[in-house]
């Protein structure tokens, strides 16, 4: 079956993403939202539905661009770190991991945060076991 808009094809894709990415309280899941005037950062425990900490640009004057991703991403980290959150699981939202998302995701990477198993910028990659 077609979808009617891009609106509607963006939602399939987060459903299909969503079905596989799942938040918990110790490793919570980065859900991204990015408009054509704001970008949204949360990071929600699904077993509890609950939101830990959350970072936008709501408010901030400036462009929504690439820049201002970047700093949404320091942003959010530095809020998540506040809580204890040290690893996430990243929802991109639907949205294509390019621009904003990638810059989002990246700065956050920078500011100390871990994604699935890739370690935090300061953080010296896991010893991985050979079998």
């Amino acid at each position: 079956m077609k979808t009617a808009n891009r609106t509607a094809r963006r939602d399939r894709r987060h459903e299909r993403i969503r079905r596989k990415v799942s938040g918990t309280a110790v490793i919570p899941r980065m859900a991204i939202c990015v408009s054509n005037r704001n970008m949204f950062v949360q990071f929600i425990d699904d077993d509890r539905a609950h939101t830990l900490a959350s970072a936008s640009t709501r408010g901030a004057a400036g462009k929504v661009n690439v820049a201002a991703a970047g700093e949404l991403g320091r942003q959010a980290a530095s809020a998540a770190q506040e809580q204890g959150i040290r690893r996430v699981v990243v929802d991109r939202g639907g949205f294509k991991y390019h621009g904003r998302v990638k810059a989002i995701v990246e700065a956050a990477l920078q500011a100390g945060l871990s994604v699935s198993d890739k370690p935090a910028a300061d953080q010296p990659a896991p010893d991985k076991e050979e079998t």
